[in-house]
């Protein structure tokens, strides 16, 4: 049963989780805007959270069934910020002291991942709302 529950969540716990390093990277990017030579950073969140969702599907079918607790766990359904393919963003205007950060952009993006970070936990509310109205007895 649970595992059911957690298959319900798991795009929307990946999408949360992208969403979360995103915003991260993006504030970097704001943070770093007067540092010379700083190249601005991003990465393609539907192609990350598409490997991220399965990932998780194959980390769920190879679980590893341990004997002692003491053994090291089998892995994580989740991606880690070292997994996340970050890429360079091209500039538009090329500042003379090497940095690539336009901050017209960056706000932009950081404003779209936001809005775009509170509809997905809205998503995640009303699924879970269904899910308990499922549950529960009339």
């Amino acid at each position: 049963m649970i595992d059911k529950l957690a298959g319900a969540l798991n795009f929307y716990q990946q999408a949360l989780q992208l969403r979360h390093q995103r915003q991260g990277v993006l504030a970097g990017n704001i943070a770093n805007a007067d540092t010379p030579h700083f190249k601005a950073r991003d990465f393609n969140f539907s192609d990350e959270l598409a490997r991220a969702v399965a990932g998780s599907e194959q980390a769920r079918a190879l679980h590893l069934t341990t004997t002692s607790e003491r053994h090291f766990p089998s892995g994580t359904a989740g991606i880690s910020s070292e997994q996340v393919d970050l890429l360079y963003r091209v500039p538009d205007q090329p500042s003379l002291d090497g940095n690539t950060v336009n901050m017209d952009v960056e706000r932009v993006q950081f404003a779209d991942n936001s809005v775009r970070y509170q509809a997905a936990l809205t998503m995640i509310n009303s699924r879970i709302q269904s899910l308990k109205g499922a549950m529960q007895s009339e």
